[in-house]
């Protein structure tokens, strides 16, 4: 008797194989705006679709997970795809995150990209979206390869098409630095492939427990996990695997940098989660002391990160460098080893997607406000100018030193609590230090970038020679300063920017993260719960 499944246990191979549909119509439109349209379009179907599923399986409660054979071809010569309350949540979520983005940034988009070259920026939004989608259903190991590096070419394209100096500096060496971790990543599942003969995770997890209760192949695969976790931590930014980063994100249009440090890097991060309990067990990774070394990685990046943005100028850059302290973050919940740390890294995951983005779309508007200057002091007083901007600034800012109310701070109340329960001193010691030292050079670097877009600007008075204000000099001549002014005051406005309207779709945009973020922030527990279910689910 054959089982058949409900139909909308297809949704995710339908937005997966959608978002590729969109790929391949795109290059017949070659019209921008059309091509956006249909972009948001696939987006918001998929993101529906999802949710869906989502309720779906939150209504099945208790094991709320199924595998999906494509097509009629079992492994290793097919592939499969696996959907739980988590991944379809994750989904959601990077749906809503990505149109967010787009719509947030898309003035930007129609300044920054050059008219002839606007769709294939939004044929890589759908490539992207596809990858991403990909990484979160997927249960074969090469099929996330495959995936992982039309992630990094789409995510490359959307950096380079702004088409500038900088950012095909940028590009070169983003492209560089994945071709790198692709390649650590290729070689450790080929060497997995010729040690378990699986390509499945569920499978290969039976033949990894196997081999190391056996004590076949130790050093081998002790090798294998750690090149898979270091070409995860190349194509994530973990320190001192960032270099790539600051260039990229910072140079990149608005929803470019939005989207590559909200879901991009996340995309990566959600595979080495899932290797880490459905292949390798939580259990594995601890006794071979992988877990010393990502929490160790982790670490390091939340400081450095911070350090480093610290220094910077550039608020773009500034962002970024905080993606690499963000990511630590991450890192070290993955590193403690137990399930509420791996929830505590699910939350700052989503806490950090809905927040980074915000501040990458609310600095670009506040720089465009600026008349293009990156500089944070050239932002002096922009935030008075695009209040709204300066709001979702500011609240971003606090979520990422995390004040409480805000989605910052309630995945470091769960990394507190991960560390308490972990066992071991050292680490107690150590997560509590450094979520200590990070918080506060999280606030030397946001909260004054906060206090200067909301500084007064000085006013600037046009002075010739010593006029006083009667019009005479130091010698009481008269000066026709009043001849003088229009010139003056037409010399000023020639350097002054035209003021840019925000948009429906950036107030949208904003009002909606900002939203977000105090949904994180406050309706804690029935997001934790998911989580908590989703981490149960994994293994």
């Amino acid at each position: 008797m054959s089982h058949v499944l409900p139909f909308v246990f297809n949704f995710p191979s339908f937005s997966i194989l959608m978002t590729l549909m969109g790929g391949m119509v795109t290059p017949f439109i070659r019209n921008g705006r059309v091509a956006q349209k249909i972009n948001f379009g696939i987006i918001t179907v998929v993101g529906v679709m999802n949710a869906i599923l989502f309720g779906t399986l939150i209504a099945q409660g208790g094991d709320g997970t199924y595998t999906y054979m494509m097509g009629h071809f079992p492994a290793p010569w097919g592939n499969e795809l696996r959907a739980g309350p988590l991944e379809a949540f994750l989904a959601t979520c990077f749906c809503l995150v990505m149109a967010l983005s787009i719509l947030g940034g898309l003035k930007d988009i129609y300044e920054d990209v050059r008219p002839k070259k606007q769709y294939l920026y939004f044929l890589m939004m759908n490539l992207l979206l596809a990858s991403l989608l990909a990484l979160i259903y997927t249960n074969d190991l090469f099929n996330a390869y495959v995936f992982i590096e039309i992630n990094t070419i789409a995510a490359c394209a959307i950096v380079m098409i702004k088409s500038s100096g900088e950012t095909t500096v940028a590009t070169i060496r983003y492209f560089i630095m994945s071709c790198i971790g692709s390649g650590l990543f290729l070689f450790a599942t080929s060497m997995l492939y010729n040690i378990t003969g699986e390509l499945l995770m569920s499978s290969i997890q039976e033949k990894v427990i196997a081999i190391y209760q056996n004590g076949d192949y130790a050093i081998p695969l002790t090798i294998i996990i750690g090149m898979m976790v270091c070409a995860v931590a190349i194509k994530s930014a973990v320190w001192p695997f960032h270099s790539w980063l600051p260039n990229a994100h910072g140079s990149s249009t608005s929803s470019s940098s939005a989207i590559l440090s909200g879901l991009v890097l996340k995309g990566y991060l959600i595979l080495l989660m899932k290797l880490c309990y459905r292949m390798y067990t939580p259990q594995i990774m601890s006794e071979l002391r992988i877990n010393d070394v990502i929490i160790v990685f982790g670490i390091a990046g939340m400081i450095i990160g911070s350090i480093k943005a610290l220094k910077e100028h550039h608020i773009k850059r500034m962002i970024a460098y905080s993606s690499v302290a963000q990511i630590g973050y991450i890192f070290m919940g993955i590193g403690l080893g137990t399930d509420i740390g791996m929830m505590a890294a699910f939350y700052h995951m989503l806490a950090h997607a809905f927040t980074k983005p915000m501040l990458f779309l609310a600095a670009g508007s506040l720089v465009h406000r600026a008349g293009h200057k990156y500089e944070i002091k050239a932002l002096k007083g922009s935030a008075r100018e695009n209040p709204l901007a300066g709001i979702a600034f500011t609240v971003g800012s606090l979520s990422m030193i995390g004040i409480p109310c805000f989605a910052g701070f309630v995945p470091k109340v769960f990394f507190s609590t991960a560390a308490f329960q972990c066992g071991d001193w050292w680490r107690l010691t150590i997560v509590l230090i450094a979520l200590a030292v990070s918080t506060v050079l999280n606030a030397l670097y946001y909260l004054p970038a906060c206090v200067h877009i909301w500084s007064p600007k000085k006013e600037e008075v046009v002075h010739h020679g010593h006029a006083d204000a009667h019009g005479h000099d130091a010698h009481g001549h008269e000066e026709a300063i009043t001849e003088h002014a229009p010139e003056a005051m037409e010399v000023h406005e020639e350097h002054e920017h035209p003021k840019r309207p925000l948009g429906i779709s950036f107030i949208a945009s904003m009002v909606i993260f900002i939203a977000s973020n105090f949904a994180l922030g406050l309706a804690f527990t029935p997001i934790s719960e998911i989580l908590k279910i989703g981490v149960s689910l994994l293994g």
